[in-house]
């Protein structure tokens, strides 16, 4: 079986060659939020006839597709993760560029309120935080 990106590929009829399904796996594997250098490099090791504009294009296809999220978390790079149904904010350390994933249900809720609170019915939100890690003795 394949990957889970590659087989979104597939449902939505996109031609996969060997590059694509290499960029496809990198991005489906990765644990984190890779800029395109960071998935060339990773594809690259792979298959090292990929190149920086195949992972650029191959990038943009899977973005028009709806099934690649791009973020950009404030550091200049545009960074990709698989779109997902399971819902998550990200917390970015601003000191290491470490991203992490969570959810809060009182958050979640706390949206709700202000869009109705304002008139409106929330049909999609993003949430980033930017922070330094306390010290120990801040905690």
């Amino acid at each position: 079986m394949g990957c889970r990106l590659e087989n979104l590929c597939a449902q939505k009829g996109m031609r996969m060659t060997e590059q694509r399904r290499i960029i496809a796996r990198v991005l489906s594997d990765a644990e984190d939020h890779p800029d395109v250098e960071e998935v060339y490099r990773r594809a690259s090791g792979i298959d090292d006839r990929i190149s920086i504009a195949t992972v650029y294009r191959t990038v943009r296809l899977f973005e028009d597709a709806g099934i690649l999220e791009k973020h950009d978390f404030g550091d200049g790079r545009a960074r990709y993760e698989q779109a997902s149904d399971d819902h998550h904010d990200h917390l970015i350390d601003l000191q290491s560029g470490e991203v992490i994933e969570f959810h809060n249900e009182d958050i979640e809720k706390l949206q709700e309120f202000v869009a109705r609170e304002l008139g409106y019915r929330l049909v999609d939100h993003r949430l980033e935080l930017y922070g330094i890690r306390l010290k120990t003795d801040e905690r």
